[in-house]
Order: C-alpha cells, then sequence, then structure tokens
C-alpha cells in the first residue's frame, strides 16, 4: 500500500472569513475522486490541523501500488477537481509518498 501526502497553505491573498468555504469544497470534491481514480483506496482531507503545523490544508491518501500515484495524479477526474478546487486557492505546496 502507498501513501501520498500533500499539505497546502492557502495564498495569501485568500479571505480568513472564505477558508472554512474553501476547505468544505475541497474535502468533499476530493473525497469524491475515491471509486473513480483506478489505485485510489482512500482519500482524508485534514481541514483543522493544529497550530502547532506549517500548512493550513492536508491531504492524506492511500493507493494500491506505487504506479498509482502517477496514474491519480494525471486522472482526468483528479486534474479537475485539483484545478478547480485546490490549485486556485493555495501555494506552498509539499508532498511525501510512502509506501508499507
Amino acid at each position: 500500500m502507498v501513501h501520498h501526502i500533500v499539505m497546502w497553505k492557502f495564498k495569501p491573498e485568500i479571505e480568513e472569513a472564505r477558508k472554512p468555504e474553501l476547505k468544505k469544497e475541497m474535502a468533499e470534491q476530493l473525497k469524491g475522486l475515491v471509486g473513480k481514480v483506478p489505485g485510489l483506496l482512500t482519500v482524508e482531507f485534514v481541514e483543522e490541523p493544529l497550530s502547532s503545523s506549517t500548512h493550513d490544508v492536508a491531504l492524506v491518501t492511500t493507493l494500491k501500488r506505487a504506479e498509482d500515484v502517477a496514474i491519480y495524479g494525471a486522472h482526468p477526474e483528479h486534474v479537475k477537481v485539483a484545478d478547480t478546487y485546490v490549485r486556485p486557492f493555495v501555494t506552498e505546496r509539499a508532498c511525501l509518498d510512502y509506501e508499507d
């Protein structure tokens, strides 16, 4: 099993009052990819990290195989969600993939 973890910070111009709505939309859309993207087993979205965190939100996914990370990244449903609900609002992406 492979774990794919991505963290982002919101762009500085995103108003605080808008962030809860954006987080909710990101979570719903990213979780909705399970069953649409081959190899994607689970999706968790961290909307409320502890104050000690260095990023605002995180995506924690599990996939069947290491090769599935690339399939997930290029899948049209994922690209649509990322381009509509994530990338326009975030910056400073950090990613960690590991296998267990």
